[in-house]
């Protein structure tokens, strides 16, 4: 008789980004660039509100090959759950093997850069300030979790604010950076290589590379390294 393990923590294997996906069947290559010929941008856009919802094989190959087909690149393995949306995706560079979780908002910009890297993994309802954006490999992006880029200058103080300039910051995040859930990265910030925020921070400036931050706003906890007493108490060390 197994022993209930209920209420118990434990630590078990990651899935995304730790096995090779096999590579893409030749025939949504082909659709790809079949709906890319037929359609145009402003087709494809359409196109994609009658496969944005669906659970089923062909809502979501569809959604791959509409993705694949609108943005500026795209790699293989690409994963886009239900509801996700886009706003300029013409300006979008994926990599390899990146899931888009449900609901998640894409919002590039006529003249701007969003670049996602390989295997990175983004919670549902996660949003992104997309008009001057760069995310390295393998990050982790907790759900609801967002990125601003942009702010209005509020300037004149007699002119409505949301009529005021709007200021574009470029923010960085690099790879292997783990972003927590509602956590916010605001314009201009750089998240470092391997870094962690945690759930719900407001982070306001640049993180470190290999430290974690948390809080609102977001400040330095501590570093990673091997014999953290956090990280081993997690992993269910004894010291």
């Amino acid at each position: 008789m197994s022993a209930s393990r209920t209420g118990e923590a434990r630590v078990v294997q990651a899935v995304h980004g730790r096995h090779e996906r096999p590579a893409d069947p030749a025939y949504q290559a082909g659709l790809a660039e079949e709906l890319k010929q037929s359609y145009g941008r402003a087709g494809l856009i359409d196109l994609y509100g009658r496969f944005a919802t669906g659970d089923g094989v062909v809502d979501s190959l569809m959604r791959k090959a509409i993705w694949q087909a609108i943005t500026r690149s795209c790699g293989t393995g690409l994963q886009v759950a239900g509801g996700a949306g886009f706003k300029h995706p013409e300006t979008f560079e994926i990599g390899n093997g990146v899931f888009i979780g449900a609901q998640s908002y894409i919002q590039g910009r006529f003249d701007g850069t969003c670049k996602i890297g390989n295997n990175v993994w983004i919670g549902p309802m996660a949003y992104f300030d997309a008009r001057d954006l760069e995310i390295g490999d393998s990050v982790g992006w907790g759900p609801g979790a967002k990125v601003l880029g942009s702010t209005h200058t509020a300037l004149p103080v007699d002119v409505p604010i949301i009529r005021t300039d709007l200021e574009i910051k470029p923010v960085r995040i690099g790879a292997g950076a783990d972003i927590g859930t509602n956590a916010t990265i605001l314009p201009g910030v750089t998240i470092g290589e391997g870094a962690i925020v945690g759930a719900g921070a407001i982070v306001v400036s640049d993180v470190a590379a290999y430290s974690v931050a948390a809080g609102v706003p977001a400040k330095h906890i501590r570093w990673r390294k091997e014999g953290d007493p956090v990280l081993e108490i997690s992993r269910g060390v004894k010291s």
